[in-house]
C-alpha cells in the first residue's frame, strides 16, 4: 500500500512567531504570538496557526483556548512583503485559515492591547470574546497599501457594527480605541491594562463552569444561524435544545440545581 503523505505532518514541527502554553490542569491552551517588538504575523505563520487550532480542537483535554501576545502590542499586522511574493493561490487561503477560531468548537477568547492591526484585528475578530484595554488600538490599515482587508476583517466587522461604521473603520484606515471598540460591541470587556490578564483568566474559569457539550452547541448554533431567517434559526435552536434534553450534562445541571451545588460537567 503506498504510504501517504501530508504537509501538516511537519508544518508544526517549528512554530513561526508563536508558542503554546498548555497544562492539562487547567484545560487551557494558550496561543502567544510572540515576534516582539510588534508580532507581525508571516504567511507560513498563518497556516501554522491553523493547524494549531485544529489540534487543540481534537484535544479532549483542552476545554478554552485564548490567543494573546507577548510584549505591549497584541500585533500590527501581516508580514507586507509576504504578500508581494505570495502566489495567488497561496493568498486565497488567508481568509480561511484566520477563521480557524471561528471554526474551532471550543471557546476563544483573544486578549487585545496595544496594535491589534490588520490580520491581528482579523484573527481577534474570528475570536469568540475579546477583552480591550486603554492601550488597545484596533484597525484595518489595508487602505494605505492600496489594498482591502483580505482575510474576513470587513465582513465580520460589518456583521457586528453595520456597513455605516464599517466603512469608516476600513475606508478611512481609522483607528479604534478599545474604548469605543466596547461601546461599539467589537469589544465583549473593556478593562485597565493592568488587569488584561486577571480579566482573561476570569472568563476563562467562567467558561469552564458551564458544560463543554452546551457551549459546543451555542457556539456552533450561532455561527450557523448567524444569516439565516427568523424561523430556520428557531427551528434550529429547537432542534440542538431537543438533543441536549437527553444529554448527562442537562440531567446533571437539573439535579445539582434542585440540590443546590456546583454542578460537575462533564460533556456528554
Amino acid at each position: 500500500m503506498t504510504q501517504l503523505a501530508h504537509p501538516a505532518h511537519s508544518l508544526l514541527a517549528e512554530l513561526d512567531g508563536f508558542h503554546v502554553e498548555f497544562n492539562s490542569a487547567d484545560s487551557r491552551a494558550d496561543i502567544v504570538l510572540d515576534r516582539p517588538p510588534f508580532n507581525i504575523v508571516s504567511m507560513h505563520q498563518r497556516e501554522q496557526l491553523r493547524l494549531t487550532f485544529e489540534a487543540l480542537d481534537a484535544n479532549d483535554a483542552v476545554r478554552v483556548i485564548v490567543v494573546r501576545a507577548k510584549g505591549e502590542h497584541f500585533s500590527s499586522g501581516g508580514d507586507i512583503k509576504g504578500f508581494i511574493e505570495a502566489s495567488p493561490e497561496h493568498v486565497a487561503k488567508l481568509a480561511w485559515n484566520v477563521a480557524s477560531p471561528a471554526r474551532c468548537s471550543k471557546p476563544v477568547i483573544a486578549a487585545n492591547r496595544g496594535y491589534c492591526f490588520g490580520v491581528g484585528f482579523e484573527l481577534s475578530l474570528a475570536c469568540d470574546f475579546r477583552i480591550a484595554t486603554e492601550t488597545t488600538l484596533y484597525a484595518l490599515p489595508e487602505q494605505k497599501l492600496g489594498q482591502i482587508p483580505g482575510s474576513g476583517g470587513s465582513a465580520r466587522l460589518q456583521k457586528m457594527v453595520g456597513i455605516g461604521r464599517t466603512k469608516d473603520i476600513v475606508m478611512r484606515s481609522r483607528r479604534i480605541t478599545g474604548s469605543q471598540a466596547y461601546e461599539w460591541g467589537i469589544a465583549t470587556e473593556f478593562v485597565a491594562d493592568a488587569e488584561l490578564e486577571s480579566a482573561t483568566d476570569s472568563l476563562v474559569r467562567e467558561l469552564l463552569a458551564f458544560s463543554p457539550l452546551a457551549q459546543r452547541t451555542a457556539k456552533k448554533l450561532l455561527n450557523d444561524t448567524e444569516d439565516a431567517p427568523l424561523s430556520v434559526a428557531i427551528e434550529l435552536e429547537g432542534l440542538n435544545y431537543s438533543r441536549l434534553r437527553s444529554s448527562d450534562d442537562f440531567r446533571e445541571g437539573v439535579e445539582a440545581f434542585h440540590q443546590k451545588r456546583r454542578a460537575a460537567f462533564k460533556g456528554s
